[in-house]
């Protein structure tokens, strides 16, 4: 893998940080799930800065962006947009909504209706919007960033499996600690002005092509396959990780690899990213906070490591 490429990845992370401050891992993990033309779910409490993660890494690409504020009365055609007659011609016109970006905030996905949601993910899984039976293609890259709010009950619709299954990966933020507080104050002590691109939309594209040039040795998918089949018969976890997952799983360590500027997968590339990949696959018969994580913990340290 070329230093060209873990350079621009380092470019991205500190130009991020100009605004955000969070520990450079979350940055790499969003960027994993643009590289990997996946998509990403910003799962945390109020306030600690999801959407503004989100916006800084949008500003640090030279591509169009949109912020999609979801609420109850939001409707799909808010999102894909709708047909406009034109009086003048005598005809309709498909308007493009907000979902033809090259990156898209889909803010507090969870405040509107199943039926909106859907609209979302399908765009997601599929990469085109169908409108009056005509497939509208969405530009490239194509990269959706979905902040839910975990803390509130009221005046929300949960994502049901099948749908976080859509998503690359999810991550937290969590609270800083003492000396990110100060930071953070400083930040805020004069409002910041908006970031500078540092990558254009073209070469991320690129950066596409190189993660799927990345290799995957046999003993290494066959560790993946080990971890995936663990989860389905583990006695602590009531659903198990789909061959999606295990996909997903095998493509999040190719982009990891390739930032460490290597063209080959290995296995600690792949527990290096296990967590926010398959954490939110799996049902845990236990309702405590962590017990995904924890029955995940476990696997990873049964499992034998490869040759």
């Amino acid at each position: 893998m070329s230093q060209e490429f873990v350079h621009r990845v380092q470019v991205i992370v500190d130009n991020v940080r100009l605004a955000v401050v969070v520990d450079a891992e979350v940055i790499r993990l969003c960027l994993i799930g643009l590289l990997c033309k996946g998509h990403v779910l910003l799962d945390d409490l109020p306030g600690v800065g999801k959407t503004l993660l989100a916006n800084a890494l949008a500003q640090s690409l030279q591509a169009s962006f949109k912020r999609i504020q979801f609420t109850p009365d939001l409707l799909p055609t808010d999102i894909t947009g709708s047909s406009i007659y034109y009086p003048n011609e005598a005809s309709f016109k498909f308007m493009r909504g907000p979902i033809f970006a090259n990156v898209v905030l889909a803010d507090e996905i969870n405040r509107s209706s199943p039926r909106t949601q859907s609209a979302l993910l399908e765009a997601m899984g599929e990469g085109f919007v169908t409108f009056d039976g005509v497939a509208h293609r969405l530009p490239q890259p194509f990269f959706v960033i979905a902040t839910r709010n975990v803390s509130e009950m009221h005046g929300v619709f949960p994502l049901p499996q099948s749908q976080l299954d859509r998503f690359l990966l999810s991550l937290s933020i969590g609270y800083p600690d003492l000396e990110q507080e100060v930071e953070i104050l400083d930040k805020n002590e004069h409002r910041m002005s908006s970031l500078k691109p540092v990558v254009t939309a073209t070469e991320i594209v690129e950066m596409q092509e190189q993660v799927n040039s990345v290799r995957v040795a046999r003993p290494v998918k066959e560790y993946i396959a080990n971890i995936v089949a663990e989860t389905r018969a583990h006695k602590e976890i009531a659903v198990g990780v789909s061959p999606r997952g295990a996909v997903f799983l095998q493509r999040a360590a190719q982009a990891s690899a390739a930032m460490e500027g290597r063209s080959f997968v290995t296995p600690d590339d792949i527990k290096k990213v296990a967590l926010p990949i398959l954490r939110h696959r799996i049902i845990s018969r236990s309702s405590a906070q962590d017990a995904s994580a924890n029955s995940l913990e476990s696997i990873l340290n049964s499992i034998p490591l490869p040759p």
